[in-house]
């Protein structure tokens, strides 16, 4: 994600904070929020593939996707 794109988002999350946004500003805020999460996200996909947790009876268990919540 661009530095221009980082510092907008920052912007609107102050500005959030302490007036409020417009609908418009909420949209936009809203997209930026998805892009920085998406491409954290990508930057962490090779780790998680390869993330193993422990379960209850002490065992080895590869990382599952988290199912997303409705």
């Amino acid at each position: 994600m661009e530095q221009s794109k980082i510092d907008r988002l920052n912007v609107l999350a102050k500005k959030h904070r302490e007036e409020g946004l417009t609908s418009e500003e909420a949209a936009e805020r809203k997209v930026l929020r998805e892009e920085y999460i998406a491409g954290f996200r990508s930057n962490l996909i090779h780790h998680l593939d390869n993330t193993y947790v422990m379960d209850e009876q002490g065992e080895k268990q590869k990382l599952k996707k988290r199912e997303t919540q409705d």
